[in-house]
């Protein structure tokens, strides 16, 4: 029903019809990542996948993460991971790097609340949604889906909603 909603978007408020179109853009980055990691299953080492793996990246980027601290952020990826967000697609160290260079200035460790919502792992796959409250920005939705291989983020997609 892909080609209804997208009928039905031109019919909403301006405001509401920007969130739908970021929306189905993420979906379709979803889905697409997924499809890509799908079809080349059969080349995929099966040591590399491991849910309690997976679990514990997720779980070290997430304290990385809250903690600012870049270079244990960047240990969870490897030069050809590739990170999506709504603005850009980041590929390999230096520019995912840059990333979080940003990330850390919106979200100061010292003056920002996080909440980890909802950890859910399957096998290489992982996925959070989570909120934060800091000086700059109060994110009323944030998600993330990670596949993780060989202890290593190698694909990332983010999306967030900043509460006015």
């Amino acid at each position: 029903m892909v080609v209804l909603d997208l009928l039905s978007i031109n019919y909403l408020h301006p405001r509401n019809k920007n969130m739908a179109m970021k929306t189905l853009t993420l979906s379709f980055i979803a889905l697409i990542l997924l499809t890509e990691c799908t079809d080349k299953q059969e080349t995929v080492n099966d040591s590399s996948i491991n849910a309690e793996t997976t679990e514990q990246v997720l779980k070290h980027h997430w304290d990385a993460f809250q903690a600012n601290d870049l270079e244990e952020t960047m240990a969870d990826y490897v030069e050809e991971s590739v990170l999506i967000t709504p603005d850009r697609t980041y590929k390999g160290l230096s520019e995912i790097r840059e990333n979080f260079v940003f990330a850390f200035t919106v979200f100061p460790k010292d003056s920002t609340t996080f909440q980890l919502d909802k950890s859910i792992v399957q096998g290489d796959v992982g996925y959070i949604i989570w909120k934060a409250e800091s000086p700059k920005i109060n994110l009323s939705f944030g998600t993330d889906t990670f596949i993780i291989r060989n202890g290593k983020i190698v694909r990332q997609t983010y999306a967030g909603v900043n509460a006015p």
